[in-house]
């Protein structure tokens, strides 16, 4: 398998983005890169369980995101916040998971585990900030 670069999306970008759509651009290309690791993952009965599970939960952030963000309170805003944190908290596990038991080279995982925690951080961060409000 190839590594799992992020998408180049030059010709999507605009020059004034708001930092709330580069962070929904960037869970998008989060996704379409589980998206491919759940596709290259061996066809057994446990590399299709794993695929399964990962891509299901590693392709609802970005949605999710987008829900909060058009929350219509910021209770129900928080609500959406906290589902993004809980299945990007999900993915990690899963990646964990396919390193552990070596069903696809670490090499070939890093990036996406570094970018995952990262979105984490990210996330837990903003949703310690707005349950401060």
């Amino acid at each position: 398998m190839e590594d799992l670069p992020v998408e180049n999306r030059q010709s999507d970008k605009r020059i004034f983005q708001s930092p709330a759509d580069e962070l929904e651009e960037r869970l998008i290309d989060f996704a379409v890169r589980i998206v491919r690791l759940s596709a290259s993952l061996p066809r057994t009965a446990a590399g299709r369980h794993i695929a399964g599970q990962i891509l299901r939960s590693g392709t609802s952030s970005a949605p999710n995101y987008g829900e909060a963000r058009g929350a219509e309170s910021h209770a129900d805003f928080v609500h959406k916040l906290r589902i993004v944190v809980k299945e990007l908290n999900e993915t990690s596990i899963w990646l964990r998971i396919i390193d552990r038991s070596r069903i696809m080279k670490t090499e070939l995982l890093a990036e996406i585990i570094r970018e995952n925690k990262h979105l984490c951080r990210i996330f837990t961060a903003s949703l310690t900030t707005a349950g401060r409000k």
